[in-house]
């Protein structure tokens, strides 16, 4: 398994901080650094400033968000990053939510399937380097009625630029498998991930005539080391807030595909209920709803030998590349983790 994290650059840590952690995360032996984009920090911004403190680490979006850019925006950005970084930039891109794209863009969060497949179809179409024209329905280019014509972008992809997406849903995971280099996940319990989200990769798959081998699973998890029993168990319980925010207050009260993908492996009921409690104010009592097996189940929290065993899991799964969240107090902390989380996903290869 390749291993990665996330960043954000709007995060609790100073800009110089987290420059900090991507420079060594490279030297500890990271494969890849995703930078994410929600309702904080742009991507691209953050990437062409860590494109240009490292050598050897991929970086990514992850993810831009359907909404915020036109199709050409995207691919400039894309290739502006893969061409400044020497070809180390991936393409990350996501749907977001109603909350965002419509409550901080101002764009309708409608038919993100169909916007994300003419998306990527105009992307990669600007990434061959040909004129652009494209008739869809959700975009046409160039916009009839008026003097435009078709164009083409004046600079050139110098690198193959890899293509993953952000997929929870049934019908984005199919997309995924159809269209995509790989596979940005979270919500992963590996032992529910053949009916929640595999067999909709491998239909995918199989409509472009590819097998699993062509397609990048990235799964992401928070790593924390326990030294003991007792101290796991304050852990995973001081971390049951953060799951029912997922499962409550992520999207709104109709669109949440975080608690739909946990239903989808096992907890519908208490995802059900976490969410109504949530939404209706009472956050300590949605938290009290959230078992240890769904925090342990979803993270690479525990003991040493508990993460390297769950690791084994996860790699047995199926899972490609694992991002790793690490826990810490300060930026050493985070680094100790992560340093020591690495050398476990070496083990297990």
């Amino acid at each position: 398994m390749r291993t990665a994290t996330t960043v954000e650059a709007s995060g609790g840590e100073t800009r110089s901080q987290q420059a900090d952690f991507v420079v060594e995360a490279e030297k500890l032996g990271l494969d890849i650094c995703w930078v994410a984009e929600a309702w904080g920090s742009d991507a691209p911004s953050a990437l062409g400033y860590y494109a240009a403190l490292t050598d050897r680490m991929l970086l990514g979006s992850g993810v831009m968000q359907l909404g915020t850019r036109t199709p050409a925006a995207v691919a400039q950005t894309a290739i502006t990053l893969s061409n400044l970084s020497g070809g180390r930039f991936l393409l990350g891109l996501g749907a977001s939510g109603p909350q965002v794209v419509e409550g901080l863009h101002g764009v309708s969060f409608a038919r993100p399937l169909r916007r994300m497949r003419e998306t990527v179809e105009i992307v990669h179409r600007l990434f061959e380097g040909g004129k652009l024209s494209y008739s869809g329905a959700e975009f046409t280019v160039p916009l009839p009625g008026g003097e435009a014509v078709p164009m083409r972008l004046s600079m050139r992809a110098e690198h193959r630029i890899p293509l993953y997406l952000a997929a929870l849903s049934p019908a984005m995971l199919r997309l995924t498998g159809e269209v995509a280099d790989g596979w940005l996940g979270t919500s992963f319990v590996p032992e529910g991930a053949d009916g929640a989200y595999f067999v909709h990769l491998d239909e995918g798959l199989a409509r472009s005539g590819r097998s699993r081998s062509a397609l990048d699973v990235c799964q992401g998890a928070e790593v924390a080391f326990a030294p003991d029993e007792e101290a796991l168990g304050a852990m995973t319980a001081s971390r049951k807030k953060e799951l029912a925010f997922s499962l409550g207050g992520m999207g709104s009260a109709s669109t949440n595909f975080y608690n739909r993908a946990y239903s989808r492996q096992g907890w519908a009921d208490v995802a059900a209920e976490v969410r109504e409690r949530w939404q209706a104010g009472d956050r300590d009592g949605a938290a009290a709803l959230v078992t240890d097996e769904m925090v342990l189940g979803t993270t690479l929290i525990g003991t040493e030998a508990m993460v390297r065993d769950r690791l084994a899991v996860w790699r047995d799964a199926g899972v490609d590349t694992v991002r790793l969240y690490p826990a810490g107090e300060t930026l050493a902390d985070r680094l100790a983790t992560l340093g020591r989380a690495i050398e476990l996903v070496n083990e297990v290869v």
